[in-house]
């Protein structure tokens, strides 16, 4: 007698690690740059260069490339920018990972600032994030049923499961040209941007992923002409398009994380041959997880009739959806500039990002906590300094509901910046208005006795002759056919035939036949 087993494809992390490095390094301005005046904006991000892991620790090395926009008093333009690396190297200890697996690296900027040291020189400090993974897809042996010709009982628990179809990493590449407005100076250079994605939205067809979205874009430059007059640009262009994704079908059910990678702007001819055109190019880093959910009856128990018949089992985690959610959340504050700082004349640009510090299982809910980041560029009425930067830390607490959830269930929270908007109060203070979004896909893990062997022996004549050949027994409180059955090693069907049950239940103190061998 043999089991029937399916194969249960599911995916798991095995291995993860978090470390922070800080970064220190003192930066001289080049020769080419003028001298400093005063810090406006900067922004920093963690490129990832080489991997290799090794038993229990993995190498990384990679670098934090930040970009900077002061101001200067020499003749020219009030505004320059500026651009930096630091490079590091660092061990991060990994139980568990060994030279042949795949290791995935992620860096955050947690912290970037910079100093001025003197007119040429400044000093740079950060505080870099790096988050190692190792994803694997294993199989989990399901006995969906028997072969062999000895009698047997068997039930199967009914499970509808979600099983990984597809799980691999892709890029698509976003390519779009921006013409400027008829009013706008043509390009001399562009001093700082800020691009940003808004909701990215995926389908999957047959054969394929489809996905759409928007991406943001802000411009500050200088115009060509003799005061090289500063201008800023902002628009929104929506994109979309095809990954091929072999094994796809409607119907199932994606976990797609996904992240802007490298980015590039260049300036180029428009039709009349002038510096009008803005090309961009960015790459979108996607994680691709596809899970298909399907209905399967597991084998959860077996006894013999004739045969005296034992199983082997070992404890299995498997999943099911429990559910796909997003959520909301309103968050405002003031921010009111500093004693001696100059006045708002003017709003040019805010950006926000969404740092989730924590994250707890409540009661049918997960909590999330963590800050809203924002800056905002604005001109002031200082002729030197004619242009500065505004930032705030707003905190918030949200509880996502997920009716049904447990500590033990698993769900990755995306949080973005839905809304952002910044308004003057009057020339020193700001009103931010924010719309917060968050989204998971939210698994249910199961926790089952699967059986991985079963053996087949003689019955035990001294037990079974202790048995009486016709009983009647007295049902007790938790008793079910299938215990009694297994208890005097009667099939279920004739414990039902023999007492003209129309169903399964039973109630304590209920008397029911039991005859040996009917």
């Amino acid at each position: 007698m043999e089991l029937i087993r399916k194969n249960i494809h599911m995916d798991r992390i095995r291995a993860d690690a978090v470390s922070q490095i800080t970064l220190e390094d003192d930066m001289n301005i080049p020769e080419n740059k003028p001298d400093v005046s005063t810090l406006n904006l900067e922004k920093g991000n963690v490129i990832i260069e080489e991997v290799k892991p090794g038993s229990g620790m993995v190498m990384v090395k990679g670098m934090l490339a930040f970009s900077l926009l002061y101001h200067t008093v020499e003749d020219g333009s009030s505004l320059v920018s500026l651009e930096g690396r630091i490079f590091f190297e660092e061990k991060i200890n990994m139980q568990g990972v060994s030279a042949s697996d795949s290791v995935e690296i992620e860096g955050d900027v947690e912290d970037l600032t910079i100093g001025i040291i003197n007119s040429r020189k400044l000093s740079i400090q950060s505080l870099i994030t790096l988050h190692a993974q190792v994803e694997e897809v294993y199989d989990e042996e399901a006995p969906i049923g028997i072969e062999g010709r000895e009698e047997v009982e068997y039930r199967r628990l009914p499970m509808t499961l979600a099983q990984i179809a597809i799980s691999k990493n892709d890029i698509f590449r976003i390519r779009e040209e921006v013409n400027l407005p008829a009013n706008y100076p043509n390009i001399f250079q562009i001093l700082w941007n800020n691009i940003f994605l808004g909701d990215v939205e995926f389908k999957v067809l047959e054969e394929k992923l489809t996905l759409q979205g928007d991406v943001h874009l802000f411009l500050l430059y200088e115009g060509e002409g003799e005061d090289h007059p500063i201008r800023s640009f902002e628009t929104t262009l929506p994109f979309s398009g095809v990954l091929e994704c072999h094994g796809c079908r409607e119907g199932m059910l994606p976990d797609i994380r996904y992240r802007l990678g490298q980015q590039e702007l260049t300036v180029r001819p428009d039709f009349d041959g002038e510096e009008r055109t803005v090309a961009m190019e960015l790459v979108l880093d996607i994680g691709i997880r596809i899970y298909e959910e399907e209905e399967m009856e597991i084998l959860s128990d077996i006894y013999g009739v004739n045969k005296e018949v034992g199983t082997v089992i070992h404890k299995a985690n498997l999943r099911r959806l429990l559910s796909k959610v997003t959520g909301k959340t309103k968050v405002t504050d003031h921010i009111r500039m500093e004693s001696g700082n100059t006045g708002i004349l003017q709003l040019l640009h805010s950006e926000g990002k969404v740092a989730l510090d924590h994250q707890e299982v409540v009661e049918n809910g997960i909590l999330l906590q963590g800050s809203l980041f924002v800056k905002v560029m604005y001109i002031t009425g200082n002729d030197e300094t004619p242009y500065a930067c505004a930032r705030a830390v707003i905190p918030y607490q949200y509880t996502l509901e997920v009716p049904g959830i447990s500590p033990q269930d698993l769900g990755k929270v995306r949080g973005d910046v839905e809304q952002l908007q910044v308004t003057m109060l009057d020339g020193e203070e700001m009103d931010v208005k924010a719309v917060l979004t968050f989204a998971t896909t939210v698994f249910q893990s199961v926790s089952v006795d699967l059986i991985g062997e079963i053996t087949v022996s003689a019955l035990d004549t001294e037990k079974l002759g202790s048995l009486p050949g016709m009983v009647i027994y007295v049902v007790k409180d938790g008793d079910n056919l299938w215990n009694i059955g297994k208890k005097y090693y009667v099939p279920v069907d004739n414990l039902r035939e023999i007492n003209g049950l129309e169903s399964d239940e039973l109630k304590p103190g209920q008397k029911l036949l039991i005859v040996k061998g009917s």
